[in-house]
């Protein structure tokens, strides 16, 4: 029961909030920019189900990984290091493949931050005591 409680529960729900929160930003606020980077490319962007099936599996990872910082590390450095793990090194990898439409950080890099800081807050307040190693 103290696993359930301690990682399940948070994990789950910070995947949840990962989730909804890419979804958002990148169906709603950000696709345009997707879409029109890669027709330039003469490439059509990939939304496929398996490319959200793909995305739910990272939400999970990164909420994965940000338990695991936050064990370890404060709220602000839980966020600013799972951010800069999962996102700025995701823009540098794309930004290196060409795909990455540089328009979009300037509303990527905020509600990233946001994304993160709320998953880190979940991960911090949803368990009671400090979560489990």
């Amino acid at each position: 029961m103290k696993l359930i409680k301690n990682v399940l529960i948070p994990v789950l729900l910070a995947t949840i909030w990962i989730s909804i929160s890419e979804f958002v930003r990148n169906e709603f606020i950000l696709k345009s920019f997707w879409i029109d980077h890669y027709h330039g490319l003469g490439l059509t962007f990939p939304s496929d189900t398996i490319n959200g099936a793909i995305w739910g599996i990272w939400s999970l990872f990164f909420a994965v990984f940000v338990f695991i910082i936050a064990a370890r590390f404060t709220l602000i450095q839980t966020t600013l290091i799972s951010w800069f793990a999962a996102f700025v090194l995701m823009w540098l990898t794309i930004g290196n493949l060409g795909v990455l439409p540089f328009g979009l950080l300037i509303y990527a890099v905020p509600l990233s931050l946001l994304e993160s800081f709320v998953a880190a807050l979940i991960l911090k307040k949803v368990p009671k005591g400090k979560p489990t190693r």
